[in-house]
């Protein structure tokens, strides 16, 4: 097998040899030979197309952890991630390109239109909750398993809006910045000694009747910051002063919603 040296390679496939030897140390694109006296790095020609596709990808900004992961997958697998890592991308853009317009409005002293503010009262309710302190790119990885548990049918909830599972935000964060999040479902109090018998690291609580100000979010708008500042806003024009964090009430599933439905409501509690 005829083999290539790093800087023979690095040109064939346009990657320097510093990235060739981090791939290495990533396990993500070793090398077929490595001299033991020298630690030279020689690689095969069957290597080219694998590391045209690192290359591809991380011109993409794609995570290299994320490359990691998806690149041993089949081809059409490889080609579904690339097309939700873009989806996540477009909607990132899209909320950057969104907070800019509301900065750039804020310090021209322009109006931003902002989402409508509807008031309503929840009624005292038992929660179970669990939290843990995360970034917000950990967000996902952290809620979605226990929306799925705790959202189902086989979690006895009151009904309607006062049922639903929600994210509650103790502080601001960032995917720089750390903060605690969160998740709180409803359970008839009934039940709350049995369900937190069955899911010991779930703490039960107890939470008043509260008056929450919320607004609708739809799936083109998910990732942006104008749902936050509506809610600031408002609150500021209103006299009204929110009792903690902000909440995050998910409605319905994103992946199978139209980019037109409300998939979660952001809400504050008000203090009496």
């Amino acid at each position: 097998m005829d083999l290539l040296s790093i800087g023979a390679f690095a040109r064939l496939t346009r990657l320097s040899p510093k990235a060739l030897r981090l791939y290495d140390e990533l396990d993500l694109l070793p090398p077929v030979h490595v001299d033991p006296d020298s630690g030279y790095r020689w690689y095969s020609l069957d290597q080219a197309g694998r590391a045209r596709l690192v290359g591809q990808l991380r011109q993409l900004d794609m995570p290299l952890a994320r490359i990691r992961a998806i690149v041993d997958l089949p081809e059409g697998a490889v080609a579904g991630e690339l097309a939700a890592y873009w989806a996540g991308q477009e909607q990132g853009w899209k909320a950057k390109q969104e907070l800019v317009g509301y900065l750039i409005n804020q310090l021209t002293g322009k109006e931003t239109t902002m989402y409508d503010v509807s008031v309503r009262t929840i009624p005292a309710r038992t929660l179970l909750s669990t939290s843990e302190t995360l970034t917000a790119d950990q967000i996902g990885a952290f809620a979605t398993p226990l929306f799925m548990l705790f959202g189902g049918p086989t979690i006895p909830r009151p009904d309607g809006e006062a049922g639903r599972p929600f994210l509650r935000y103790h502080s601001e964060i960032s995917n720089d910045s750390e903060g605690q999040v969160e998740f709180c479902c409803p359970v008839n109090a009934a039940d709350v000694d049995r369900i937190a018998d069955l899911y010991s690291d779930m703490t039960p609580s107890t939470e008043g009747a509260v008056r929450e100000a919320f607004i609708s979010v739809p799936k083109a708008n998910m990732m942006t910051t104008l749902g936050v500042e509506s809610l600031r806003q408002w609150l500021s024009d209103h006299h009204e002063e929110a009792v903690d964090g902000p909440r995050q009430i998910f409605l319905r599933d994103p992946a199978t919603a139209e980019s037109t439905d409300a998939v979660y409501e952001l809400a504050v509690a008000l203090r009496d």
